[in-house]
């Protein structure tokens, strides 16, 4: 489902990530692991905050999931796994949620066209964007304007 998702959104930061957790299974199913992994290290832990820092401070840029494992030191597997392991979702889904929750505190506070709002946001289209903001907040952005100023 989630490489549907990915295809229809036109995602390629979401079948990277995708790519990325179909290597680790099929890696962990032939070492005949159990897929017990060792906790994330405080080294780790401190990686893997740094990056949240950038993500949030550059929430509406593209960074692909390659720059932002180097950032953190490790490979890109070790990275998601440990990332998704700490946050408790991929970083993928972290830079969409932090982006639509900006996008929804700008909604509520100014009369920007939605368009616009969902372009400063980071989205690149308005349709990805509708569909998303919906998926989250359960409400089309129209909606949860009008809602935000009753």
């Amino acid at each position: 489902m989630a490489a549907e998702v990915a295809r229809d959104d036109g995602d390629a930061a979401a079948f990277e990530e995708l790519a990325l957790r179909v290597a680790g299974a099929v890696s962990g199913a032939l070492a005949e692991s159990k897929g017990n992994a060792p906790p994330p290290s405080v080294r780790d832990e401190r990686r893997i905050s740094a990056v949240l820092r950038h993500i949030e401070a550059r929430a509406d840029e593209l960074v692909p999931l390659t720059d932002l494992a180097r950032g953190a030191a490790m490979s890109p597997y070790h990275f998601l796994r440990t990332f998704r392991a700490l946050v408790g979702m991929t970083p993928h889904q972290f830079i969409l949620h932090t982006r639509l929750n900006r996008a929804a505190i700008r909604l509520r506070r100014t009369s920007e066209n939605i368009s616009t709002v969902a372009f400063a946001a980071g989205f690149g289209d308005l349709s990805t964007f509708n569909r998303r903001f919906q998926r989250i907040f359960g409400l089309s952005p129209s909606a949860y304007r009008a809602r935000g100023r009753q």
